[in-house]
């Protein structure tokens, strides 16, 4: 399974994702199955706090594979934003442990958790205007909100990655830990949250929550449109044939 589901701690549950050739990047498939964990564990009395990792050590989520399909019905927004839970207000505490490169919509995943710790070699970005691509996954309706207008554009107009020290300054993560203590640091956290008022905590989170993902689905409509404009561009054919390529894209 390429997402993987244990329990490291009692009403602790850890998700991993798990691509490692490709960084951790979602298929269409992981997609769907994540977004079915989310509802799964919505629902879990015994999950009361949630640790989300990558497997391996190199990525935490590189975003979606765009090495496969890149259609974008409603179907598949709706399956999209499921997954990263754009403009659904997740009842349980997400921990992210950031083991390794997080972009795309590995990034606009990370904007959804509550709690991020970063191993030190971590890098963080939205390089999807390189390649002709909008990123329709919440980060043009959350990132601004998480870390303020200028630092938000810098990140989605350059599309340049940041290192972790970075993301700590920009407050996009709370701290950083060596690679090697990340997971026991996340996994504490959790435990710490875990051992609070399931019935206060899950208040308080969807409290915050909803008002960020009502902020998200306002724009929803929107994000499909301008979307649908990038998709049924030439600069769109361009990016998406150099990113499989490996080459920089050239756009007239």
């Amino acid at each position: 399974m390429p997402i993987h589901v244990t329990q490291p701690a009692n009403h602790v549950v850890m998700v991993s994702l798990d691509n490692q050739a490709k960084r951790n990047a979602m298929s269409r498939d992981m997609l769907a199955e994540l977004g079915a964990l989310w509802s799964r564990l919505a629902a879990d009395d015994d999950c009361r706090c949630i640790v989300l990792t990558g497997a391996g050590d190199k990525g935490f989520c590189a975003g979606a594979d765009i090495a496969g399909d890149l259609s974008a019905s409603e179907e598949t927004a709706a399956m999209v934003n499921n997954a990263l839970l754009k403009t659904t207000a997740h009842p349980k505490p997400i921990v992210a442990a950031v083991n390794g490169d997080c972009a795309g919509g590995g990034m606009e995943l990370l904007l959804s958790t509550d709690i991020r710790i970063a191993a030190s070699h971590a890098r963080f970005g939205l390089p999807e205007v390189k390649w002709a691509i909008y990123p329709f996954g919440g980060a043009t309706a959350k990132l601004v909100r998480q870390i303020g207008y200028v630092h938000a554009m810098d990140l989605i107009l350059t599309g340049r990655l940041i290192d972790a020290e970075k993301a700590a300054a920009l407050h996009l993560v709370n701290r950083i830990e060596p690679a090697a203590k990340l997971l026991d640091a996340a996994i504490a956290t959790a435990v710490t949250i875990a051992d609070n008022s399931p019935v206060a905590v899950q208040a308080v989170k969807l409290r915050i929550a909803e008002e960020i993902a009502e902020n998200a689905l306002r724009h929803e409509d929107r994000d499909q449109t301008l979307g649908d404009r990038v998709r049924a561009s030439a600069d769109f054919v361009e990016g998406v044939a150099a990113f499989r390529e490996k080459r920089k894209a050239t756009y007239d």
